[in-house]
């Protein structure tokens, strides 16, 4: 869980809104940026404690799900921050989605409390995605 929490906070951290970002047209409904930490921090946790929670009591395959979804969510702030292609970050986004769905899917019936704790990931995710898709539209 520490582990979970520490990467994520490092990539918030390495990869903070710079002024690239600051210069981008983004839509009405782009929230504040002070929005997205602790927005983060939660879900983070929530992730946390779903992966812990599959390693523990789930299958081979809800846990490569798991680590799937953990290597995209790490791999968008990289692209869209450092590399500065909300593009291909896009991409990552909807990737990234379609494997929080997957996993929830794959957990549903065996592991229920891991499907419901990656609801909240899943609605930010979906938001963050259209979000990117607007960004890159704009600019």
């Amino acid at each position: 869980m520490v582990l979970v929490l520490g990467a994520g906070f490092a990539i918030g951290y390495l990869n903070r809104p710079d002024a690239w970002y600051a210069a981008l047209s983004k839509p009405a409904f782009n929230p504040p940026n002070w929005v997205f930490a602790p927005v983060w921090s939660i879900v983070y946790l929530l992730i946390a404690v779903a992966g812990w929670h599959v390693r523990e009591q789930g299958s081979a395959f809800s846990w490569r799900l798991w680590l799937a979804q953990m290597v995209l969510n790490f791999a968008w702030s990289p692209i869209f921050f450092g590399l500065h292609q909300p593009g291909v970050a896009l991409a990552v986004i909807v990737a990234l989605l379609s494997a929080i769905v997957a996993f929830q899917i794959a957990t549903w019936n065996a592991d229920r409390l891991s499907a419901i704790l990656f609801a909240p990931y899943a609605l930010w995710v979906a938001f963050a995605s259209l979000l990117n898709f607007e960004i890159a539209r704009l600019n």
